[in-house]
């Protein structure tokens, strides 16, 4: 039973990379930023398991580099079954670069996701 649920585990975080190395090159192209660091430095803050919690200063010196707007536009269904887009908001609010009122990050609009 163990055995099947570490399996699964490894499987979800393959398939997860998978999916978000694509989105990274495809949002790469058009978006600014370091999205491999903003990846690398801030994936375990905005996973759909587990607590909330403050970003690390590395999460927050990579979130500053990005055009979040840019990439809220780009986020496809299969990054928004990994990553909470409540979680996301607490990130960048947190590192001092909150969505702007209204901005459209993936499937939700950031005011739905603040009072939720």
């Amino acid at each position: 039973m163990a055995t099947s649920k570490i399996g699964f585990m490894i499987f979800l975080t393959l398939f997860s990379a998978i999916i978000i190395a694509f989105t990274t090159t495809a949002v790469s192209a058009q978006c600014q930023g370091d999205l491999q660091g903003l990846i690398e430095q801030c994936a375990r803050y905005v996973q759909k398991s587990g607590p909330q919690e403050t970003p690390s200063q590395e999460c927050c010196n990579v979130v500053k580099t990005v055009d979040v707007p840019c990439v809220c536009k780009m986020i496809p269904p299969q990054v928004e079954r990994i990553v909470s887009m409540e979680k996301a908001v607490f990130v960048l609010a947190s590192c001092g670069k909150p969505l702007p009122h209204g901005t459209k990050c993936g499937g939700k609009a950031q005011s739905t996701l603040l009072f939720l």
